[in-house]
């Protein structure tokens, strides 16, 4: 049988009081919550799967409740989102919805906003998205690639990083529309998906990252992930999820 195996957690980091990050896998979400114990979760290929993370603007009060939102609806309509025009019109409405609850729930969340990056699994192809700068990466014998578009302005030279956001989810006075991005790859056996927020990319190397998704697998590459950010100081929540593809012998290429 083809299925899908994912290793995911979340964890607040060193230094950050609270973890603003939320995960969705399928149905289930992982709101806010404070693990180093990766959950592995094994799904047949078939039925649309959604796997995404969404990161909680800091400086803005409330990126947990706008993270959370996100995931819950990506959730919910995660069984449906079938093609390219499906994801974008999730998003769409996500973004709608955070605005809407930020002006319900007051002055306090008005400016309330998430980025998000996910993939979408489905029978013979991968959905990849986002929105903010939240990450999905892709490992090939070259080595981890970028699949997901950074929503950052230019950076300085000799700058890595940097907390500005071009656009997101939420996250100002007045609604912005926004324009995901994303692009469709077809399915091979063997294929690996990292996804996260920049409390994991931040502190780590691209190379770092690549050694430890080749070195390890599964729950235990979750695991030596989130140890290697958290040695590097954890300056930020560190969310992640690990998607694997295995098919059949009589779907592989």
């Amino acid at each position: 049988m083809s299925y899908v195996a994912v290793s995911a957690l979340s964890h607040p980091g060193l230094i950050r009081d609270r973890n603003e990050d939320s995960l969705v896998v399928g149905p289930w979400t992982l709101p806010c919550t404070v693990t180093e114990n990766p959950q592995t979760l094994v799904f047949p290929l078939g039925t649309p799967l959604v796997v995404a993370v969404a990161d909680g603007m800091g400086g803005h009060p409330g990126g947990e409740v706008a993270s959370a939102l996100v995931t819950h609806r990506l959730a919910t309509t995660g069984p449906v989102l079938s093609s390219e025009d499906a994801v974008r019109d999730a998003l769409h409405t996500c973004n709608r919805e955070v605005y809407e609850a930020g002006g319900i729930r007051g002055d306090q969340l008005i400016t309330m906003g998430t980025t998000v990056a996910g993939v979408v699994v489905l029978s013979a192809s991968l959905l990849a998205f986002n929105v903010g700068d939240s990450r999905v990466l892709a490992t090939s014998q070259e080595g981890l690639h970028q699949v997901s578009v950074d929503d950052n302005p230019p950076l300085a030279p000799g700058q890595r990083t940097t907390s500005l956001l071009t656009q997101s989810l939420g996250g100002s006075v007045g609604y912005r529309e926004v324009t995901p991005h994303l692009t469709t790859q077809r399915l091979a056996h063997g294929d690996r998906y990292l996804i996260c927020s920049d409390g994991l990319t931040d502190p780590l190397e691209s190379d770092v990252l690549d050694g430890l998704l080749r070195e390890y697998d599964d729950g235990r590459a979750a695991f030596e992930l989130w140890k290697a950010a958290i040695a590097a100081g954890g300056p930020d929540n560190i969310t992640l999820a690990i998607v694997d593809i295995h098919l059949d012998d009589d779907e592989r290429d």
